[in-house]
């Protein structure tokens, strides 16, 4: 029998020396290391673009919802302003009407109302003039003739219980609305002072 070899031709070998080994193929176990984490990192990435995206709507339909609810408040804050006024406008006339009965019962008060619009003004002004209801001057009238520098008028557009006085430099509103309303704007500067 035969002995053969192959017989390669000098420098033709089929592994080069000069060349570096190539590295030996993965084994499944590292494919699939490979594949897992290439799954794990695209998961997380996808995770946080959609977290992010959510958040974003989240914010957009809480800005919605606020300019929604901004726009039903806005009426109610004008309602509540509207209804406050309206309040107050009923206290003042509600407190109007029973002063004027107390000024009826009673004509002293308007008398001492009378002293302290004329202590106000002050002794320093030349002319007075004092308007009153036409009853409340037929009471007061025979009192206040004596005054000097006080001329009496009667007013019939002033209610019972109200006065005008008019000097040169003061003017006083001695009306139960704007006694009233002055009452009232102390009070409300006095809680909002408070606050």
């Amino acid at each position: 029998m035969l002995d053969a070899v192959r017989w390669n031709a000098p420098g033709l070998s089929t592994a080069r020396r000069d060349e570096p080994a190539l590295p030996a193929p993965p084994s499944v176990e590292e494919l699939q290391a490979l594949e897992r984490a290439a799954h794990d990192e695209g998961y997380a990435r996808g995770h946080a673009e959609g977290l992010a995206a959510g958040q974003n709507e989240v914010r957009r339909m809480i800005a919605q919802i606020e300019g929604i609810l901004d726009s039903f408040t806005r009426p109610l804050a004008r309602l509540d302003g509207e209804v406050a006024d309206a309040l107050a406008d009923l206290a003042v006339r509600i407190a109007g009407s029973l002063l004027a009965r107390e000024y009826t019962a009673d004509p002293t008060l308007l008398a001492d109302l009378v002293r302290e619009a004329l202590d106000a003004v002050g002794s320093g002004s030349r002319e007075m003039e004092l308007r009153l209801h036409p009853d409340d001057f037929g009471v007061l009238a025979p009192h206040l003739a004596g005054l000097d520098g006080v001329r009496l008028t009667i007013d019939a557009s002033l209610g019972r219980g109200e006065l005008r006085l008019h000097s040169e430099s003061v003017r006083i509103d001695g009306t139960i609305a704007a006694r009233l309303q002055s009452v009232l704007e102390a009070v409300i500067a006095g809680k909002g002072a408070e606050r």
